[in-house]
């Protein structure tokens, strides 16, 4: 069992379906689901950067099984793209944890490895942007 709590207005994904709470609510997930909390949710307009694209693509290969195939194939895509465009060996690492997730069809933590990659993307255009 899984116990989320959830801010006032704060957005949690379920198998697809968005879920808004009115108040502080807590929730019991009893069951194996699909879920992302608000913050974790990635618009089209938001997957801006290769890291940030290949987190949206796999964002849909968790919420949308059915799909799974093409968002499979999508991933894959993005990934070769994406390590044949970094050096950096932690940056690689994280690649192939990734990689090894998806394989595994463990998209939820493939997630968290594509946030850390985000996160270090963000580090290598920052400078740039200034």
């Amino acid at each position: 069992m899984l116990k989320i709590t959830l801010r006032n207005d704060e957005k949690l994904v379920i198998n697809g379906a968005v879920l808004r709470s009115v108040g502080r609510t807590e929730v019991f997930i009893e069951n194996e689901v699909a879920l992302l909390r608000g913050r974790e949710v990635m618009s089209p307009e938001e997957a801006n950067t290769p890291a940030r694209r290949l987190y949206f693509a796999a964002m849909l290969a968790y919420l949308d099984p059915e799909g799974r195939d093409a968002h499979r194939e999508s991933i894959l895509t993005l990934l070769a793209d994406l390590m044949n465009a970094l050096e950096a060996p932690q940056a690689k690492a994280l690649c192939v944890a990734f990689a090894h997730h998806v394989g595994m069809s463990d998209y939820y933590r493939a997630l968290a490895d594509c946030r850390a990659l985000i996160d270090y993307e963000t580090g290598v255009l920052a400078p740039l942007a200034a």
